[in-house]
């Protein structure tokens, strides 16, 4: 776990919470102002297929938001930031006005089958995609479906990684293929040997 992650997220208020359940609080203090994602962070950003966006509107209110694409469309641009292809979709905006107004976002990657999550947060800015037309190309992956209209830019602050508690494993429809292919081509073999003996 880095360190910045629970000092950034350990306000008063919680450290007041942890003293009146538990009689003291987990105060953490004196890490750097970043943490860089390392090798583990980068590699399982890279093969995931979606996360969820959280940012917060001008009056507080949290908007949480389901973001997902081709395996790896979440790009590691370096060790301190990522960024992803907003493309044509609702045209509500909402993270994009989110943003604007506050910077502060949080995601939430998850791998069902490996039970394994990774927390980040993080300073986000939106760039039109005209404006930048490098920076779209480094993040318009195969498979992508859709213009991209902008690219949201992720300064990453700090990540921290869950326990495995309460994830259950699930399977994409790629996941399950692979794994009963084996099955299905002894099926096949068995008919096979059953017609023939016929």
């Amino acid at each position: 776990m880095a360190g910045r992650y629970l000092e950034t997220m350990f306000t008063a208020d919680v450290l007041a919470a942890q003293r009146k359940a538990y009689g003291a609080a987990q105060e953490v203090h004196g890490t750097p102002e970043r943490d860089p994602l390392g090798a583990a962070e980068q590699e399982f950003i890279a093969t995931r297929d979606s996360f969820f966006l959280a940012t917060v509107n001008r009056d507080g209110w949290p908007y949480v938001q389901h973001r997902g694409g081709p395996a790896g469309f979440l790009r590691v641009l370096d060790e301190r930031t990522v960024a992803f292809a907003d493309l044509r979709g609702n045209r509500q905006l909402l993270s994009t006005g989110n943003v604007a107004a506050n910077d502060r976002v949080a995601l939430f990657l998850i791998d069902y089958p490996a039970r394994q999550r990774l927390k980040l947060l993080g300073h986000a800015r939106v760039v039109d995609a005209d404006a930048d037309r490098e920076l779209v190309a480094r993040v318009a992956v195969d498979g992508l479906r859709g213009k991209i209209e902008r690219v949201f830019v992720i300064d990453v602050v700090s990540h921290d990684w869950n326990c495995p508690s309460g994830i259950t494993p699930r399977y994409t429809a790629a996941e399950v293929d692979e794994a009963v292919a084996p099955l299905r081509a002894r099926l096949a073999e068995l008919e096979a040997q059953l017609a023939a003996k016929r």
